[in-house]
């Protein structure tokens, strides 16, 4: 929490901080991390791109869902930057006039890294609940891991985890499934009993 007395942290300090660093403003206080590296920014790539054709195109899939990687979300008085995010289509009839979605989305991923991680498990998905967001899925492109995850009564409740070796059929959309290897392409699959260290290489 913000300190009592200290100035709370507006848009523009947001707007103030410098090209390379992610913003966020999270109960009161700018928090900063640097850009992603290239196994997280891939990551994010590849699962939106799994979910675009049949969840946004309607290709393969039921369509009606509308995607955006990096979007900033108003949740309160908290502005938080997934590294992806899904709305039901009835449920955003266009584009913010900000820079910032006020209507929270469907649906939220975080790619796990080591400067986010401890802030995606932690007050992220408490901002995340408090919006009623109904599902987040945590990836970690290093333990080559996804966690699924469904808010029910106002508190999230694990509904899956899978890894490299699994094909993913996750809500919400498990009207398709997808190898999950496929999110890290220039890796191979780890495997049971594998050391990951390596993929910890250029992670921040």
């Amino acid at each position: 929490m913000a300190e009592q007395g200290k100035r709370r942290a507006t848009y523009a300090d947001i707007e103030a901080a410098p090209e390379h660093l992610v913003a966020e403003i999270i109960d009161g206080e700018l928090l900063t991390h640097p850009r992603p590296s290239p196994r997280h920014s891939g990551t994010a790539n590849a699962v939106s791109a799994k979910l675009t054709d049949p969840f946004q195109w309607g290709g393969s899939g039921p369509g009606g869902w509308v995607f955006f990687v990096e979007p900033e979300l108003k949740i309160g008085q908290n502005i938080v930057v997934p590294d992806v995010a899904g709305w039901r289509r009835e449920r955003l009839a266009g584009y913010p006039e900000t820079n910032f979605f006020d209507v929270v989305p469907d649906w939220v991923c975080e790619i796990l890294s080591a400067s986010t991680e401890r802030r995606d498990r932690g007050v992220k998905k408490r901002v995340y609940a408090m919006g009623d967001v109904a599902y987040l899925w945590l990836i970690d492109p290093r333990l080559q891991m996804l966690e699924a995850f469904e808010l029910r009564d106002g508190s999230w409740m694990d509904v899956g985890t899978w890894n490299s070796a699994d094909e993913v059929r996750a809500p919400p959309f498990h009207a398709i499934s997808f190898s999950l290897a496929d999110l890290w392409p220039l890796d191979p699959p780890l495997g049971m009993n594998e050391d990951p260290t390596p993929y910890y290489a250029g992670d921040r």
